[in-house]
């Protein structure tokens, strides 16, 4: 079984994530991709977050419907910060040993280069192979995390996948709605009308 890991805060998930997801999935020969929202992320302790509930739902909202999706509330039931080497112990824990299992764990270039500032990032790598996608504006090269990481050898654990490069961030989303901007196609159909109907970032 090979597993892939998309977490992120998901306020609100989009187009992007959707397409960076299957496309990994694709390449990768992937049998699911898990969609992981965060709950109290250590690097965003000064952002307002939607509550889990209502990021929760977008998430089942935006993933139905795809076979290859599925929804895993994780870290949304675990209490403290979401540190990722913990909430992949958890993971690793709940999908049995290694030899039956597989996890490749979807990030941004940008966030791979910033490895080494992560809580135990050579744990992070003993239980995961990170799927690393392109960002525009980002080149990531293993010459840096590989000095921070020596007892690993990095080009076993870290995969660079090209998918289709774009540009949509959940902040832009965010303001759009606050403006009374069209968010059409950035967001899928369904997650809009949730947005509209419990009228999330709206000051």
């Amino acid at each position: 079984m090979r597993i892939g890991i998309m977490g992120g805060t998901f306020d609100p998930i989009h187009t992007g994530h959707l397409i960076i997801a299957q496309e990994v999935g694709w390449q990768l020969k992937l049998d699911r991709v898990l969609f992981m929202p965060a709950a109290n992320p250590p690097h965003k302790q000064r952002q307002q977050v939607s509550p889990d509930y209502c990021r929760l739902e977008m998430v089942r909202l935006a993933t139905a419907g795809n076979p290859l999706f599925e929804v895993e509330p994780l870290e949304l039931e675990r209490a403290g910060l979401s540190y990722t080497a913990d909430t992949l112990e958890i993971l690793r824990q709940k999908l049995g040993p290694e030899e039956r299992t597989s996890l490749y764990f979807i990030i941004g270039a940008d966030a791979a280069a910033d490895l080494l500032s992560w809580y135990r990032p050579a744990r992070v790598l003993e239980l995961v192979k990170l799927a690393v996608v392109g960002r525009p504006g980002y080149t990531l090269t293993l010459d840096k995390l590989q000095a921070g990481l020596p007892r690993l050898n990095l080009a076993e654990h870290i995969i660079q996948v090209e998918v289709p490069l774009i540009e949509i961030a959940a902040h832009e989303i965010r303001t759009r709605v606050q403006q009374g901007a069209p968010i059409t196609y950035l967001v899928p159909a369904i997650v809009e009308e949730y947005i509209h109907r419990e009228k999330l970032y709206l000051d």
